[in-house]
């Protein structure tokens, strides 16, 4: 009997293993089932938003009987694009295209003229007051580049000297404060937004897009230009002033077409005014990072280290010129006031003492500087050994800072004696200067 009943129980164990090893294996099978389903569903369902991206994707067009059509979803952004345009101002400036267009401009005026009548309307009417040969550099230099650095001390009158000029020509300077942080040419014309879909346009960019219009001379202020590296966020402005031909100067804004965008953004790209000039202020102290050789070598340089002091100054009117009229008044000066043969000579002894010495050289952009800034200084009323002393020290002089200190001080009387012996005794004050200053501080 107990045989009998050990067996049953030895049974029973027996199929309850078999039980659960088969309900396991079955509920591991169901499982593998379901999730094989769930995966397969899953695939279906991508399949079919892979279909419907490839029917209205704009990247991949439909072709039907071998004809291509325009994609779903191209039709769909156009149709989300509605009729407000992305550049608000911009497409305001177009609707007041005309008043821009003036043609009032003093037809008869010397580039004389013009600087002594800038000279005394910013004493009388500003109550600015500088030295009339700091006005000659200053128009001679907007003749050179459309680029120009003032710097000096704080409070020597900078920024005011950028903006009188605007005042004076009835046509307000546009002043951009430079924030430390900037890096890029976003920072100065601004960005899209892709959540409001608008563009975050600057004054800077509104001013550029206007002067398209314009024939009047646009003044745009880089106010403390060098607070920032100016090679960073400047350097698309940079290369693109490079460029010989005006026509060909085109910034990047956006890199699509919208059919509301305005009238001038050709292909998203607006193109660089031939009217409009970039002036700098720059300071120079602990707070500020220093001016590169390639915004140097492209832009004028005008130093004011002093304030002038008042004088009294007779009522003097605006003058209203374009910037054709004043391209046309640095032609007539480049063929009436050539540089003479004899500094030419004078220079290229110069400057194979200087490749000798100090293995430099002037270079071709700076050679071409020198031959247009000469004549319309000149022009302006000043003499061609005082342009010659103000160029050099600016264009050429400055660049022994790059000289061995210690070569430098050894050899800073030899050059200065050569200039005497070149030009004449105490006839390069400018320079001898700045050598003697460099040397010092070497």
């Amino acid at each position: 009997m107990n045989i009998l009943i050990s067996a049953s129980e030895a049974m029973q164990s027996f199929f309850n293993v078999v039980f659960n090893k088969t309900a396991l294996i079955i509920y591991v099978v169901i499982l593998a089932l379901i999730l094989i389903a769930l995966v397969f569903a899953a695939f279906r369902k991508d399949d079919s938003k892979f279909l419907a991206n490839i029917t209205s994707s704009s990247a991949l067009p439909i072709v039907a009987n071998g004809t291509v059509t325009e994609g779903v979803s191209i039709k769909k952004e156009k149709k989300e694009q509605g009729d407000t345009p992305r550049f608000c101002m911009l497409s305001q400036i177009d609707q007041n295209a005309v008043s821009y267009q003036r043609e009032n401009y003093d037809k008869s005026i010397s580039l004389k003229k013009f600087c002594d009548s800038f000279h005394m309307y910013a004493a009388n009417k500003l109550h600015l007051y500088y030295e009339i040969d700091d006005i000659r550099r200053f128009i001679a230099g907007l003749s050179v580049s459309h680029i120009m650095i003032l710097q000096g001390m704080s409070g020597t009158g900078k920024t005011s000297l950028a903006h009188a000029f605007g005042d004076f020509l009835e046509n307000q300077s546009t002043v951009i404060p430079v924030q430390p942080m900037w890096k890029e040419r976003t920072d100065l014309i601004g960005y899209y937004n892709e959540f409001t879909q608008r563009f975050n346009e600057t004054k800077l960019l509104e001013k550029m897009y206007e002067a398209n219009y314009s024939k009047d001379i646009y003044v745009t202020v880089l106010d403390e230009m060098n607070i920032a590296r100016v090679e960073y966020y400047f350097a698309e402005f940079l290369s693109l002033l490079e460029l010989p031909n005006p026509d060909e100067r085109f910034l990047d804004v956006v890199s699509d077409k919208w059919d509301t965008d305005p009238t001038e953004l050709v292909n998203g790209r607006i193109k660089l005014p031939v009217n409009m000039w970039f002036i700098g202020t720059a300071n120079n102290d602990d707070s500020t990072f220093a001016i590169s050789d390639k915004v140097y070598d492209r832009a004028m340089v005008l130093n004011l280290d002093t304030k002038a002091e008042p004088f009294i100054a007779p009522k003097t009117k605006n003058v209203h010129i374009s910037a054709e009229q004043f391209d046309q008044l640095t032609r007539e000066a480049l063929e009436e006031y050539e540089i003479t043969s004899r500094n030419m000579r004078r220079l290229e002894k110069l400057d194979a003492y200087l490749i000798e010495n100090f293995h430099m050289t002037f270079g071709n952009r700076i050679m071409k500087q020198i031959k247009t800034y000469i004549p319309v200084y000149v022009a302006c009323g000043g003499n061609e050994l005082e342009a010659l002393d103000d160029i050099l020290s600016k264009k050429v002089i400055r660049k022994l800072e790059a000289q061995n200190p210690v070569y430098l001080r050894n050899s800073a009387d030899k050059l200065c004696a050569y200039l005497d012996e070149l030009f004449g005794v105490d006839r390069m004050p400018i320079c001898k200067t700045h050598i003697r200053t460099l040397a010092r501080n070497a």
